[in-house]
C-alpha cells in the first residue's frame, strides 16, 4: 500500500516585525505545532521558505518552550536555566549574571539548587521560560506553554511573561487554544482554519503596554475583541470536529 500524502499547512504567508508578540490560534489538528516546529528547524517544510533575521551569529536563531515538561530531570533549576548559554560556551561570569537575573524575574532564586521533581508544574514552566530568555535567541517559540496549568497559575505566569518580555521585547511566536490568552499577551493574532491549516485572519491588538492581565480583562473593549475573534474561529472549530468524526467513522468501517 502506498503512503498517503497529508497536507498539514497550506498557503500561509506572514511577515512578523522584530519585537512583535505574535499569537497563533486555531482548532485542534490545524497544524499550529507543525508550523512552530518548522520555524524551529525540527521539521522540514515540503515547500516554501522561512527567513529569520539573525544579526548576531554567536546567539541561536530560536529557543523553544514546549507544552509539556522539557527541562532535564538530572539538572538543578540553575543548570537547566543556564543550558542554552552553556551550550554556546558563554563566559561563566555572564552565565551567572544572566541566569541569576531571570531566576529572580521568574521567582525561582530560592529554588536555584532544587531539581525538577521537587517543583510544581507551574514552577517547571517558569524554569523553561527563564532558560528561553537567558538563551537570548532572536525568536522565542512557545507551544501552548501554559495549557496544562490551572487558571490561577496560568494567570500568574501570563503576568510574569508579560513583565519579562517588556524588558527585552523579543520576537515571540506563541501558540494557544485560548482566545483570552491570545488577546491578553499578543500584539497580533493569526487565526487559522481547520485542516489543512491556512491563514484565515490577521488581527491587531490595540491595547497599550505594559499590561495587567486582570485589569485588561475588565475592560469592555477586551470582551468585544474576544467575541470578534471567536466569530472567526467558531466555524473552524466546528469544521475540525466534523473532520474528526468523519475520520473516526472511516476507521470503524
Amino acid at each position: 500500500m502506498g503512503q498517503r500524502l497529508f497536507t498539514a499547512l497550506d498557503d500561509i504567508s506572514i511577515d512578523i516585525e522584530r519585537g512583535t508578540f505574535f499569537m497563533i490560534v486555531g482548532p485542534s489538528g490545524c497544524g499550529k505545532t507543525t508550523l512552530l516546529r518548522i520555524l524551529a528547524g525540527l521539521e522540514v517544510a515540503s515547500g516554501g521558505e522561512v527567513t529569520v533575521r539573525h544579526d548576531d551569529l554567536t546567539k541561536p536563531a530560536n529557543a523553544m518552550v514546549f507544552q509539556g515538561d522539557s527541562i532535564f530531570p538530572w539538572m538543578t533549576v540553575r543548570e537547566n536555566a543556564a543550558y542554552g548559554m552553556t551550550m554556546r560556551r558563554a563566559p561563566k561570569s555572564e552565565i551567572r549574571d544572566v541566569v541569576g537575573h531571570y531566576l529572580d524575574r521568574t521567582g525561582l532564586t530560592r529554588f536555584a539548587d532544587a531539581y525538577p521533581h521537587q517543583l510544581s508544574g507551574g514552577m517547571r514552566q517558569r524554569v523553561s521560560i527563564a532558560r528561553a530568555f537567558a538563551t537570548d535567541a532572536e525568536v522565542l517559540l512557545m507551544d501552548e506553554p501554559f495549557s496544562a496549568l490551572d487558571e490561577q497559575n496560568k494567570t500568574l505566569l501570563q503576568e510574569e511573561l508579560l513583565r519579562i518580555w517588556d524588558e527585552s521585547k523579543k520576537t515571540v511566536l506563541f501558540i494557544t487554544h485560548s482566545v483570552d490568552e491570545a488577546v491578553t499577551l499578543g500584539d497580533r493574532i493569526m487565526v487559522m482554519t481547520a485542516h489543512p491549516g491556512k491563514q484565515k485572519a490577521l488581527i491587531n491588538i490595540p491595547f497599550p503596554r505594559p499590561r495587567k492581565v486582570l485589569e485588561l480583562r475588565a475592560q469592555p473593549e477586551y470582551g468585544e475583541l474576544v467575541f470578534k475573534i471567536w466569530g472567526h474561529l467558531r466555524d473552524e472549530v466546528k469544521r475540525a470536529k466534523d473532520q474528526e468524526a468523519q475520520s473516526t467513522q472511516r476507521s470503524k468501517t
